[in-house]
């Protein structure tokens, strides 16, 4: 049976498995600062770059239901895992509503290379997927592009270590494949990672061009929002999370500066 949008007050829906969509979020606040955001952080599960595909499902089913049920119009869906294995369930779900996915954007890598050697960090169940497989062969063309899965860089991330030892250590270790590999451009593909960038860019050293997609992806929103002309009053987002919600509060107001209070979500 197909669900549909419940008649609430709208909003722009966005979520992540944990922190890393509010890179998404925060370029979208930017472009349409007058719409009301809700964000869920699904904490509790995370990271989604670890489980099993059908666990990823699952979870953003359930998500995004809760999203539409308090009146998104349009859903952000601001993981790279969920965008490989579970957009294709959310579109047949809800076919009338509006979703945009964040995909690694292998063909501005190509553009932007100069040697045709391109590094795609992502995590290990979006490098496994069909669709990042799919991405390659559409876009790479004669490029060589090589996948470097991240395990344990998400963990690290969410738990707010962006410049200690044991980041600096695991870093290093995944980056040494792709400095081997003489790539000189690499692409961010997990909305995670830019919350790392200037200790993933001295790593790879100045030289490396260092790609996200958070603004592609944030334009593609807000278009989707602007065609619907739904009126929208100034808001500041709203932050929900099924961990701790004194644990996203310290990180939005630490690592990005947002004065906001997030709310524990029980789901």
């Amino acid at each position: 049976m197909i669900s549909t949008i419940p008649s609430n007050p709208a909003c722009l829906g966005v979520f992540d498995s944990g922190v890393g969509g509010l890179t998404v979020l925060r370029e979208l606040h930017r472009l349409l600062p007058e719409v009301p955001m809700l964000y869920v952080a699904d904490a509790a599960h995370a990271p989604y770059g670890q489980r099993e595909p059908d666990y990823i499902i699952q979870r953003s089913l359930i998500v995004a239901e809760h999203l539409i049920d308090q009146g998104a119009r349009v859903l952000v869906v601001a993981c790279n895992t969920a965008t490989a294995h579970a957009i294709g369930a959310l579109r047949q779900r809800w076919p009338e509503l509006p979703i945009v996915g964040t995909e690694p954007g292998i063909k501005p890598a190509v553009a932007a290379s100069r040697n045709g050697r391109i590094g795609v960090m992502a995590t290990p169940s979006t490098i496994a997927s069909a669709r990042f497989a799919d991405l390659i062969a559409r876009h790479a063309g004669a490029a060589q592009v090589f996948s470097q899965p991240c395990p344990g860089l998400v963990a690290l991330i969410e738990r707010g270590e962006l410049e200690t030892p044991a980041l600096h250590q695991l870093l290093a270790q995944l980056c040494q494949p792709l400095v081997d590999a003489q790539v000189d451009t690499v692409l961010m593909g997990c909305t995670h990672y830019p919350l790392v960038q200037p200790a993933l860019q001295r790593v790879l050293g100045e030289q490396v061009k260092l790609l996200n997609i958070e603004s592609a992806v944030a334009q593609q929103a807000a278009k989707q929002w602007q065609g619907l002309d739904l009126a929208a009053a100034t808001a500041a987002p709203m932050l929900l999370t099924t961990g701790s919600a004194d644990a996203l509060t310290q990180f939005v107001q630490q690592a990005l500066a947002w004065p906001l209070q997030a709310q524990a979500l029980r789901l």
